[in-house]
């Protein structure tokens, strides 16, 4: 088992070495100088992007709060905010930083909530997150497929692609009407497994209690539901006009429609590049080659990966931020003090 552990760090470190090192190629081949003159096209207009981001933050957290059951009034906006943000922050690390991401959410709401309505709350947040940005991809792809004119291969792998996540679509849905038991069926699973029973000894009847919530959800509250898919939808719209706002300030003129297929397409970039942690590298050059079909130069493509990069990693650190002020919360929490004594024993 260690060996596996280390074997899977060390493919960890070595693919994000390389994304790095694609980057600086990218950037140097490109000319730096180049790079510069594009981001200063943007100017005011990152400030601007970053801006955006912050409110798709706040329309994400308001997404999630929708998906309790219970009442959330002892906390805060503010708090699920700082913990949307650490998420966020901790999943930048591949697929390993994203289920920890989600765990921490879990984790740092504490005993205010039900642990059953956390597992929950967090797992649909994701999962209508996941279903919206699948239906924005298909729906991208088969816009590219009458919009772009594509060669023969990639139009057949787009088809594919589309076909494949619109079945997954309908097969998630099915089971989730028909309340089939595939989360806890699946923990059933993997518990079987030597090295994952200890950790979900004891378990199960928390994931079963967090599935029957989830399936309660749709049917005791369908607006909250609904309003829940309607915002995560949002979140994609100020993402595609983040992509509209930067390629209007580098002067290249996608138009909304464009920019809707670029950020589809990059959604795709997202889950190729999802084994590189960071996914440094590969989401810029899939910038620049998406770019390209819309006859945009490269450099712009580039420009725009690094620019919504510099938007990530602001926010990322923001997250990074609430993730220690919360530890630290929690720690004096377990040690019989209250959260408020926190800034009295720094002075």
């Amino acid at each position: 088992m260690a060996n596996v552990c280390w074997r899977q760090q060390i493919f960890r470190f070595g693919a994000a070495l390389m994304g790095v090192a694609l980057l600086v190629s990218l950037i140097g081949r490109t000319g730096p100088a180049r790079v510069v003159d594009q981001v200063r096209a943007v100017g005011w207009g990152l400030g601007l992007v970053i801006a955006l981001g912050g409110i798709a933050h706040l329309t994400k957290t308001l997404a999630w709060r929708l998906t309790f059951l219970c009442d959330i009034r002892d906390v805060s906006f503010a708090r699920t905010f700082g913990l949307r943000l650490v998420s966020e922050a901790i999943g930048s690390f591949g697929l390993p930083g994203q289920v920890l991401g989600e765990t921490a959410r879990v984790y740092l709401l504490g005993s205010a909530l039900p642990v059953a309505n956390s597992i929950s709350s967090v797992t649909l947040d994701r999962g209508l997150y996941i279903v919206t940005s699948a239906l924005v991809s298909v729906t991208g792809i088969l816009t590219a497929l009458f919009l772009l004119s594509l060669p023969g291969t990639w139009r057949l792998y787009a088809l594919l692609f589309a076909s494949l996540l619109a079945a997954l679509l309908v097969v998630t849905a099915t089971a989730f009407r028909r309340r089939r038991p595939l989360l806890s069926r699946a923990a059933q699973a993997i518990g079987r497994l030597p090295w994952f029973k200890n950790w979900l000894d004891g378990k199960q009847s928390v994931i079963d209690s967090a599935e029957r919530n989830l399936f309660s959800f749709y049917q005791e509250a369908p607006k909250a539901f609904w309003a829940s898919l309607i915002l995560n939808l949002v979140c994609h719209g100020m993402a595609i006009f983040e992509v509209y706002l930067l390629l209007h300030f580098m002067g290249a003129r996608a138009g909304l429609l464009g920019a809707f297929v670029l950020e589809a397409l990059t959604k795709l970039v997202n889950a190729v590049g999802a084994v590189n942690p960071g996914n440094f590298g590969t989401y810029e050059a899939g910038n620049m080659i998406l770019t390209r079909l819309f006859g945009i130069v490269g450099t712009a493509g580039l420009t725009l990966g690094l620019c919504r990069r510099a938007r990530s990693l602001f926010w990322k650190g923001i997250g990074f931020l609430c993730l220690i002020a919360m530890s630290r919360s929690a720690q004096l929490t377990r040690r019989g003090l209250p959260a408020r004594y926190n800034t009295v024993e720094v002075s």
